[in-house]
């Protein structure tokens, strides 16, 4: 989280010789966060931080006016203490809401994680939590076939994507269906309430009664055999 932060906030330092003491403290820091044993590298980040808030009170207690003369370095120092909430908070006005949310979802480092989507779903307002899941749940099925892949995003987005749906989305992925079958599966999945009709009628004539009437209740876990039994 501190390196990532770092890298929004860093940029937009003014100062070339302010920015090049907060990239430094920053690169001390992370090499101590990365070896926390260490007692130098402790006892050198500490300084390093020491030094740039040094630097930061001199700036602004020369600022002739109201505002911080080094806003963003100030910020800086709230992230290298750990203060990452604090600190998003005070930089959000000048590096903006979506470099903040890049930030934050890069610094999760969670494998499959459909980073993209994730800051879609986070821009729409979703949770961070539900954001997150959706974002690895696509992530870890990310084989799919684009159909479903649209199907699956156009759910997450909707906030309607749970367990129940992707794993009949994987029964549909798994089916191996054919051009024909995969358009009848994507009308299935949205709702199309024809086809589900005849759908369940064709289940029935093939003895699933059990599935037929799942597909009628809106049970997903039916489209995938409805779907298979479309003539190629």
């Amino acid at each position: 989280m501190t390196e990532a932060l770092a890298d929004v906030i860093i940029p937009r330092i003014g100062s070339p010789l302010l920015r090049r003491e907060a990239q430094i403290a920053t690169e001390i820091m992370v090499r101590y966060l990365n070896k926390p044993a260490s007692p130098e590298l402790a006892e050198r980040a500490g300084q390093a931080v020491d030094r740039l808030l040094a630097t930061v009170h001199r700036l602004n207690e020369r600022s002739t006016t109201d505002e911080p003369a080094a806003a963003e370095a100030e910020a800086l120092c709230l992230v290298l203490t750990g203060r990452w909430a604090e600190a998003a908070a005070g930089v959000e006005p000048y590096v903006g809401t979506t470099a903040l949310l890049k930030a934050f979802v890069a610094a999760l480092l969670l494998d499959r994680l459909d980073g993209p989507l994730t800051m879609r779903l986070l821009e729409a307002g979703q949770s961070p939590a539900m954001a997150v899941r959706s974002g690895r749940a696509i992530g870890k099925y990310g084989w799919w076939p684009s159909w479903l892949l649209k199907v699956v995003t156009s759910r997450a987005l909707a906030g309607t994507l749970d367990e129940e749906t992707i794993s009949a989305l994987d029964r549909c992925a798994y089916a191996e269906l054919s051009p024909a079958q995969a358009r009848v599966a994507q009308r299935l999945l949205n709702g199309d309430q024809a086809l589900i009709a005849a759908s369940a009628q064709r289940l029935e004539t093939y003895g699933e009664a059990g599935a037929a009437t799942r597909l009628r209740e809106g049970d997903l876990s039916a489209v995938a055999l409805a779907a298979r039994l479309i003539p190629l």
